[in-house]
């Protein structure tokens, strides 16, 4: 195993630990679309070397060839599919994941709409019966566990149906990562239910889904405020007796703005680095943005890792539709 992976000066204890459970895994076979750029070339070339995954990859060969060797990166050893843009390579990418050629789905330097356009399609993409959802998953200097925030990136503005999906993916990510007790905060800005705020309804209304056996896998409770879902002291001063208040992993938000605004909060302001798959899909697909470390490349490789052995134990995260 390599030295720690470090990032902004510290060292990322938590996805390092999850980089190296996922080195005694065998590599995920993936179709990486359209890595055209330095940064998401040399991302899939690492996570290869650490053997998190084995590339296929999808683009026009002579533009990937040239990237590379710009790059000073030796890409002879990866099986390639050639395209001839970047919507040929999400769909071609789309395919091999569709055919069973590969067990995850990778975005490249294409824009993310195109990617998940291809994903979503009725007839051609990776459609399940689950609703798709994003998950971020933070390191946090200073919080003693990883936090899982849902959803932040898919869904904007998600009913009380689609949370239900959004929540149970986000259960078997966790349960995916090893996670012993999953403690699921349905987030709002208040801690009691006000018919004034939909979203405390909603958080009512799933914690009673859980009890009876709609969402499994988990301890659900809600609604919280940030504050008192992952301060035990907060929790303390207002009083909420609860298994999950002051100790949540998975953070499940009202809608896309507040998920959003939550992860780069923690992000930019904590220090915090933020891995990202989407679920719900036949196969988990990694996204990664241009901001991204390698270090935070390579932990959204090792939980694509993790989800696709949840699979291959017979444990799928999905069926497809």
């Amino acid at each position: 195993m390599p030295d720690v992976p470090k990032a902004n000066g510290r060292p990322h204890v938590r996805y390092f630990r999850l980089i190296e459970a996922a080195q005694a895994l065998p590599a995920v076979r993936t179709a990486v679309a359209y890595p055209c750029d330095e940064i998401s070339l040399s991302g899939a070339v690492e996570a290869a070397r650490l053997r998190l995954i084995e590339p296929i990859l999808v683009g026009p060969s002579a533009r990937l060839r040239e990237v590379a060797d710009t790059a000073g990166l030796n890409i002879d050893r990866f099986e390639f599919v050639d395209a001839t843009d970047d919507p040929d390579s999400a769909a071609k990418a789309v395919a091999l994941v569709r055919t069973r050629g590969a067990e995850a789905l990778m975005k490249g330097s294409l824009h993310t709409d195109l990617l998940m356009g291809a994903a979503v399609r009725r007839e051609a993409g990776l459609r399940t019966e689950r609703r798709i959802s994003h998950c971020f998953i933070l390191d946090v200097p200073g919080h003693a566990n990883a936090l899982v925030i849902t959803d932040a990136a898919v869904n904007i503005a998600p009913s009380l149906e689609e949370k239900v999906d959004i929540a149970q993916n986000a259960i078997d990510l966790s349960h995916a990562m090893n996670v012993a007790e999953v403690r699921v905060a349905i987030l709002s800005a208040m801690e009691t239910i006000n018919p004034e705020v939909p979203s405390t309804i909603e958080a009512a209304a799933l914690c009673k889904m859980a009890d009876r056996g709609q969402i499994t896998g988990a301890l659900l409770d809600g609604p919280l405020a940030l504050d008192n879902a992952i301060s035990p002291e907060a929790a303390a001063v207002k009083g909420i007796v609860s298994p999950v208040a002051g100790r949540a992993n998975v953070l499940l938000v009202p809608n896309l703005e507040a998920g959003n605004m939550l992860a780069k909060s923690l992000s930019f302001l904590a220090g915090g680095d933020a891995a990202g798959i989407v679920l719900g899909a036949r196969a988990p697909i990694i996204l990664t943005s241009r901001a991204d470390s390698l270090t935070t490349r390579l932990a959204s490789c090792a939980i694509a890792s993790h989800l696709a052995d949840f699979k291959r134990q017979g444990r799928p995260l999905a069926s497809a539709a």
